[in-house]
Formats: C-alpha cells, structure tokens, sequence
C-alpha cells in the first residue's frame, strides 16, 4: 500500500464527536507541515461543537466565542462535517476502518455519577446534566420536564456544572431573556417558584470546584443574595495548613469572595443561594406521593489521606428542604460499540491517546481518544488542546512508522456514498452554516444571541425549505 499523507495518497481521519476535543485535533493536524490530511467529522447531532453549544451555560456567550477557531478549520477543504450520524447505528467500527487509516474518539462524558443514596429514584430526583442539556435546547431532552412549583432546590456538587445550574435557577427573567436559552425554558424559568436554592459541597471553601469567575459572578445576580455560612467558610485546620504550604494567589483568592459573602448581611433579594460545605446527602426524603420533598445530609470533617484532604462523616446530621434536586457529582463516559471501555472510570482505556484492546493491554491499530472520554472529566474547554495535541503525536509517531489502518476505500466520495446510503438527512458544516444564520437571523428579532432550533426534524425540514 503507498504511504498515506501525501499529495497522491492523503491521510484519511474520521474523528466521531464535534466538540471542543475533536476541533483540537483537527486543528493540531491541520497544523502538520508536510502531512497531506483529510478529515471527517462525525456526530449524532445536527448541528456541531458539542457542549460549547449544548453544556455552556447560556448567560455566557463570551465562552462560547471560541467556536470561532473551530469555525475556521471547519471551513477548510480538507474538513467535512456529517452531523445527524450517529455512531453504531448509521455507521459501525468495520465501516470506518473500510474508509480511513485513523479513528480519533472525541464523545466526551455525556452521564452523571449516582449519589448512591436512598430516595435517589424520587420523582423531582434529576442529574444536573439533564437540566442543563434541556435549557440549552439539546433535541435529546428538550421534551424533558422539571417541576419549578415548589419552594426549594438543592444542586449536590460545587462544580462549574453545578454552579451553573444554581446560577441559571437564581437568574431573573429579564437576565434569562437576553441569552441564547432554549425558548421553552425561559417561559419554564419565567414561572418559576423556587425561592431557595441550596449549593452542597461536600469538602470545605478551599475545595471546591468551582472557579473564581464563577462563585464571583454569583454575587452580581440581580435576583439573588448569596449566603455563607461563617462557621463553614472558615478553614479547618488540615486546610489552612495544607494553603500555608502551598500558596495559591486563586485558591486565597477564592476563599476571600467566599468568606466576603459570609460576612455581608442580606438584601431583600427575592431569592436566596445558599452555599454550603462540608455536607453530603445520606438520603432524599419523599413525600407520600413518591416526590422528593428534602435532603438530608450528614457534616463531615476532613482529614489526611494519601496526601489529598478527604470527607469523613460526623455523627452530625441536618435536614434541608428539597422540592427539586439536582446531582453534579462527577460525569462518566459512555460505551461505544466495538471500542474498548473502562467501565469503572468511564474511559476509554488508553496510552496517551492510543486505544489499548484492554485496560494496560496492547495498541489497538488505527484508533485513538482525545478529551474526556480519554482521560475523564476535568478541566475546562481549553484544557482539551494540549489533550489534542498529545493524541495527534501518537497518531503521527504510528503514520511514520506505517502503524495505520489499511482501508479499502479511502476515497472522499466513497465515504460520502457511504453516509448518504446510510442516512440520507445527514448535515453538511455548509447547511450548519445555513441552520446559524436562521438562528441568529431569529434571536436578531428579539435582540437576543440566537433563538436555537431545537428539534433536529425542525432543522431538517428548515433545510429543505418546509419549515416555518
């Protein structure tokens, strides 16, 4: 077979998931002097850039202008997008190996880590990415339904998905109405009864999560006080110690935003958030028609472990009231067909990006990961680039060494064959391209960023020029 990435015989990449870590990728690649490189994009949604455009929080369409840089790949000839394709249905493993040299896995962590405790199953019982896809108009769960009418919401993590959605329960309509918000959701939000809405930690201020911007943001709310508790936004002793030994401009500087807002009084806002730490839910509490209607929780204490600070519960237990709970206690990947799985982690099992047959086993040929389901949930969108690059090093160390796949069609045209045979309602980055302007062209009269179209038979049938 002739060497691939060159003029006569180019590089041939499917890379399946359009988020930030497959953007990286493309852009890493397309980077490579010398490397003659094709690449297709592919993902079960319609539209493109996965959760810049689905996990982002709407309030934050300054985050979201990194699509930009995504956008400029995308537009390159070497680039072509098949959104509305998803993997395991309308193409499996085989047939991607038939049609390119490399297969780079980019889907992210798309489930939520259980609570494990008893009443998790209570209706009024969600997982925050659920919420989160349904106000950012993900066709997948915009049908979804949340019960705002009572009083009290509990977010169980301080995470950034956690502080989002505490955020977005606690913003007014009149911030919401500004956004890129699924139109559904604001109206939902609109007639919103939550008062309270509790943020649980389940380490102390110096731990959590989330980022300085964000708990800073919190503050600024026009609809919502923000409260601490003076006891709880101390540090312990294990804590002041471990940030004494090592200092950490951010670290103190989070904990000084923290312990401001446990030193100022209330304002009468209409709602109050309450952040707590040093908590964890033993059990949500239902009412006699199966909903949930509290938490309760248990104190804990830090103590050493290995080096790290880890809760240890307290005989303490408290009960706070929960109309609407959401969980955000860690994300797991999902298992796709024919690709080794990690199922504890919820990983793909790898060597800097190499797919291994199983956990420490042996390369797979020709298939690769980047991004969360590669190396697990952390960090944020920019931490997917160095990512990137690390998986695109090994995929070119194995190009040079001939260590790619041989398929038996690579041609542009075949695997475009391929995808219309299989699915005919496919989405070209070109009709993306179309499907942005309408959005846009919507929110303009309104005077908001975009007004999404939510439904992919929406978006299909807008392309084809029978939607209203």
């Amino acid at each position: 077979m002739p060497d691939a990435g060159t003029d006569d015989h180019p590089l041939r990449i499917a890379i399946i998931g359009s988020g930030p870590a497959g953007f990286y990728v493309v852009e890493r690649l397309f980077r490579e002097k010398g490397l003659r490189v094709e690449i297709d994009m592919f993902d079960e949604l319609a539209t493109p850039f996965g959760l810049v455009r689905g996990g982002v929080a709407p309030d934050h369409q300054k985050i979201k202008s990194v699509v930009r840089v995504y956008d400029r790949n995308a537009r390159d000839p070497r680039f072509r997008f098949y959104g509305n394709v998803r993997y395991g249905r309308h193409l499996r493993l085989d047939d991607l190996k038939d049609h390119y040299h490399q297969i780079c896995f980019t889907t992210g962590a798309q489930t939520d880590r259980s609570l494990d405790v008893p009443g998790e199953d209570l209706q009024g019982s969600h997982a925050a990415t659920e919420f989160v896809a349904w106000y950012n108009g993900h066709p997948d769960y915009r049908d979804r339904r949340f019960d705002l009418s009572g009083e009290s919401a509990a977010v169980i993590g301080v995470g950034n998905v956690a502080i989002d959605v505490a955020r977005i329960l606690c913003r007014t309509h009149e911030e919401l109405a500004v956004t890129d918000i699924a139109d559904y959701a604001l109206e939902a939000l609109r007639e919103s009864r939550i008062r309270d809405v509790y943020l649980i930690g389940r380490r102390g201020p110096a731990q959590a999560a989330f980022t300085n911007p964000e708990i800073q943001e919190m503050g600024e709310l026009g609809g919502a006080d923000v409260e601490v508790l003076p006891e709880e936004a101390r540090l312990d002793a294990l804590s002041q110690a471990d940030v004494d030994a090592h200092p950490d401009k951010a670290l103190v500087r989070k904990i000084e935003i923290l312990q401001r807002y446990a030193a100022q009084p209330p304002t009468g806002k209409p709602r109050r958030l309450h952040i707590r730490f040093l908590l964890s839910p033993t059990e949500l509490i239902g009412d006699g028609d199966g909903r949930v209607r509290a938490v309760r929780l248990v104190r804990n204490e830090l103590h050493a472990d290995n080096g790290s600070l880890r809760p240890r519960p307290t005989d303490e237990h408290e009960t706070i009231p929960a109309d609407i709970v959401f969980r955000s206690v860690g994300y797991l990947g999902v298992p796709l067909p024919d690709v080794p799985f990690y199922e504890r982690r919820g990983v793909i099992p790898n060597d800097r990006g190499r797919v291994l047959a199983r956990d420490r086993g042996d390369p797979v040929p020709g298939l690769y990961a980047s991004g969360w389901i590669k190396r697990g949930p952390s960090g944020v969108i920019g931490t997917n680039k160095p990512d990137a690059v690390e998986t695109v090093e090994r995929m070119l160390e194995d190009l040079r060494d001939g260590a790619v796949l041989t398929p038996a069609h690579p041609e542009v045209a075949a695997a475009e064959r391929l995808v219309r045979e299989r699915q005919p309602d496919y989405v070209s980055y070109e009709d993306w391209l179309r499907l942005d302007q309408i959005e846009t062209a919507r929110g303009q009269e309104s005077g908001r960023p975009r007004v999404k179209l939510t439904r992919t038979e929406d978006m299909i049938a807008a392309l084809k020029g029978t939607g209203t």
